[in-house]
């Protein structure tokens, strides 16, 4: 991974500071790497929540058809009939 790096301080309390100690050595990895690994997914799952839609949004994208074109859900369906119609048993017919 090519990235620059700035060298910084922090003040870290010991629960943290051993807790950064066990996975350094868990993963053999240096205790800033964990740090990157950490702010980084933090920072993607920041992201994906703010995309996320609200229940609401949701509904309304559910009831104005969920980005489903009316060709393809008509397409669809006449699949799902058609899959129905050749499992129907001969007493069903």
């Amino acid at each position: 991974m090519s990235y620059s790096l700035t060298r910084t301080s922090m003040a870290l309390d010991a629960w943290t500071i051993q807790a950064l100690k066990e996975l350094s050595e868990k993963w053999s990895i240096s205790k800033a790497e964990v740090i990157r690994r950490a702010v980084r997914q933090l920072k993607e799952k920041a992201d994906s929540e703010e995309q996320a839609m609200d229940p609401l949004q949701a509904l309304a994208w559910l009831q104005n058809g969920g980005g489903l074109v009316a060709e393809d859900a008509e397409k669809f369906r006449a699949d799902v009939v058609a899959e129905r119609q050749e499992r129907k048993y001969w007493w069903e017919s």
